[in-house]
């Protein structure tokens, strides 16, 4: 089971950044919504899959075995936290769209006069 959370991890996290260095504005969000994704699985993961055990502790038996609900925790934080981030960049990537009629990352910004072909 380790090693199909492990993979699983491996995958998303490879995805997400392939997707990252793309030089498109959408891959981009997919790409850190994947790598989201794969911080959830590996947070969940880290505490440990117990099955049918109580995320608390019975006063009337401590020696008991319980789920531990940090990661719980943490992984229903970091969902709602993506979400809003997700969305952000959403925003972000559709005004940028509709400003420039393409959602393409360039590095080479033209001159303020607008036409190239002086500057060469």
């Amino acid at each position: 089971m380790e090693l199909l959370v492990a993979s699983a991890v491996g995958v998303l996290t490879a995805g997400g950044v392939y997707l990252i260095l793309r030089l498109r504005a959408f891959p981009v969000i997919l790409g850190l919504s994947l790598l989201s994704y794969a911080v959830n699985v590996f947070l969940f993961s880290s505490g440990g899959l117990a099955v049918n055990l109580p995320p608390i502790l019975n006063k009337y038996a401590p020696d008991q075995a319980y789920t531990d609900p940090l990661p719980q925790a943490l992984v229903l934080t970091a969902i709602v936290i993506s979400f809003g981030m997700t969305a952000l960049l959403v925003m972000v990537a559709l005004g940028a769209y509709l400003e420039s009629d393409t959602d393409k990352v360039d590095m080479d910004a033209p001159d303020a006069s607008g036409d190239e072909e002086t500057s060469k």
